[in-house]
């Protein structure tokens, strides 16, 4: 049996403009934290990318910048501490400083035909990144040149997002509304394998940041599932637990066997793919569609939210 829902976690919120699609922690300080935004649930209108500074008081806005299109994603550089991405509507990648004000963007990257979902710095090679687009895509890409280093496309749907490897300055996976997972190495001219098994759109993967085979996928058909990278012809597990479409999946950087995920239930969910009754903690926190989440690498259990509902929150996952 599951476990019912927890109550929710006492938790810092902010009250975003637009409705929240992703929330990104800063990989250089601990109280930093990003949110990507959309007007009008991301179908049209603006985007505004915020930069927030978590304390035991509230989060209190630092900087934000406003868009022409809705933002679907953020990710912070991993070589300048002031820098970020985040991912457009229009098709755009844009690089973003938060000590440069009104001259931001620094860098606008517009390859992509249809909206980019999913943006991911390279956590090895900290000067290149990568995005996901509607356009079946992924592209590579350095800060420095206007032009992406190379396109990688064998999806034939949306792709949703791209995640490196953490320790492999090559390998990546792909999440796809085809239903396949994809894995890529950048010296390689295809794909390396295809991971094939949800019934629905992938919207989401992440790597176990203890075991470099290990990925987790979650699928618009309900479920997460686990994958050993050597064994891709049929998962490991399969999670069982969300009652809609799960957004994202992401593992612990503190603990081995914790995944927490976030879906259009409005909940947010606690995992441990070591039991046979993963589910372990589940907290409705929010009162809309919850697309947004992320861990703070330096405080463990921390984690925050964002979803549909104009709002973020910052509370604890430990049990």
């Amino acid at each position: 049996m599951n476990p019912p829902n927890s109550p929710p976690l006492t938790s810092l919120s902010f009250t975003t403009e637009f409705h929240g699609y992703q929330a990104k922690f800063s990989p250089f300080e601990e109280n930093l934290l990003a949110c990507a935004t959309s007007q009008n649930f991301g179908i049209v209108g603006n985007g505004k990318l915020y930069v927030l500074s978590v304390t035991p008081q509230g989060l209190t806005e630092v900087c934000s910048f406003y868009t022409r299109d809705g933002l679907y994603d953020t990710t912070w550089s991993e070589e300048n501490e002031c820098h970020l991405i985040s991912a457009s509507g229009d098709g755009s990648v844009k690089l973003w400083d938060m000590r440069a004000g009104p001259n931001n963007p620094l860098r606008s990257f517009e390859e992509h035909s249809h909206e980019v979902y999913g943006v991911d710095w390279n956590l090895q090679k900290k000067d290149l990144f990568a995005s996901a687009s509607w356009d079946h895509s992924i592209k590579l890409w350095t800060p420095l040149n206007q032009n992406s280093l190379r396109t990688f496309k064998e999806h034939r749907n949306c792709v949703y997002q791209a995640s490196w490897a953490p320790t492999s300055a090559d390998l990546f996976a792909s999440a796809s509304a085809d239903k396949t997972l994809k894995l890529w190495d950048v010296r390689e001219s295809h794909s390396v394998n295809t991971l094939v098994g949800h019934a629905g759109d992938i919207l989401s993967c992440d790597w176990n940041k203890y075991n470099d085979f290990i990925l987790a996928s979650g699928s618009v058909d309900k479920t997460i599932k686990i994958w050993d990278i050597r064994n891709p012809m049929k998962e490991l597990k399969t999670l069982h637990g969300h009652r809609y479409a799960i957004r994202r999946v992401k593992f612990s950087p503190h603990a081995e066997n914790i995944i927490v995920s976030c879906s259009y239930d409005q909940t947010v969910n606690t995992w441990d793919i070591k039991r046979d009754n993963a589910l372990v903690k589940s907290l409705p926190i929010h009162n809309e569609f919850v697309v947004g989440l992320d861990l703070n690498i330096f405080i463990e259990g921390q984690v925050a939210s964002c979803g549909w509902d104009n709002k973020i929150f910052v509370g604890s996952i430990l049990l």
